[in-house]
């Protein structure tokens, strides 16, 4: 049965792949239209083609380079003449270790990545449609900005500004926008795989619902907190963690 359409735009950032593909994934199949950001051209074609290139286009390039920011939502108005919900999922982790060995530069790096492109982004959605006409903004936070995060310090503390961010422009944005987080924990994507590769199973006894996240766990709650189900939800983050922080403490 065809999905009926929507009339809803979404523009998800870091999403030829993994999280951001299982939320544009889910949006398309409640009958958005999306478009898709990713560094990777031909990863971008092939994820513009599973969802159907009647619903879904794709802008190539860096998520912190404000020209790229302008073009994918540009090319999102040209396209669909709206852009209802915007997801910022665009993430980096490239260094592992402790903070007080941390090339600033690296720092920099991630929080341009993972901060200041969210912001960007944020900022151009809300001048080219939902300042005069409202929607949502979804921002993909982590577990690891609301705790310590061991070796993963600089992307946890990025994320926690995630957190923050997100309670700002909700209260800046509102009330025509709604803006929320999603923290997940270790979610199977190859972005995450160093967290588990190759000792799956040990790492998900650990989740009381005894497994890892999937992109479509993400997928949905995206999907929830971009629906009107959730119309008087704006300023949350909601944790979707397999139940990992309930065994704070306990080995």
């Amino acid at each position: 049965m065809a999905v009926q359409d929507s009339g809803r735009v979404a523009l998800i950032t870091g999403a030829s792949r993994g999280i951001g593909y299982g939320i544009a994934e889910a949006l398309v199949a409640r009958g958005d239209r999306v478009c898709i950001t990713g560094r990777n051209e031909d990863a971008l074609a092939e994820a513009v083609r599973r969802l159907g290139a009647d619903r879904a286009i794709g802008v190539a390039g860096k998520a912190h380079d404000e020209a790229h920011q302008a073009e994918a939502v540009e090319r999102t108005m040209e396209a669909f003449g709206r852009v209802d919900h915007l997801v910022n999922n665009a993430g980096t982790n490239p260094v592992f270790g402790p903070i007080a060995e941390l090339d600033l530069n690296v720092a920099r790096k991630v929080f341009d990545t993972n901060v200041l492109s969210a912001l960007g982004f944020a900022q151009r959605t809300w001048a080219a449609w939902q300042k005069e006409h409202g929607g949502t903004v979804v921002n993909i936070a982590s577990v690891a900005g609301l705790s310590a995060s061991p070796f993963i310090g600089a992307y946890g503390i990025s994320k926690a500004a995630m957190v923050n961010l997100t309670l700002q422009l909700a209260h800046e944005l509102s009330p025509g926008v709604r803006v929320n987080a999603i923290a997940p924990a270790v979610v199977k994507t190859k972005f995450a795989a160093a967290l588990y590769e190759g000792r799956e199973e040990e790492v998900a006894r650990r989740y009381p619902m005894g497994r890892l996240g999937t992109p479509e766990d993400i997928g949905g709650a995206a999907a929830f907190l971009t629906s009107d189900d959730s119309g008087w939800i704006t300023g949350q983050t909601l944790v979707v963690d397999g139940g990992i922080f309930l065994n704070a403490g306990v080995e």
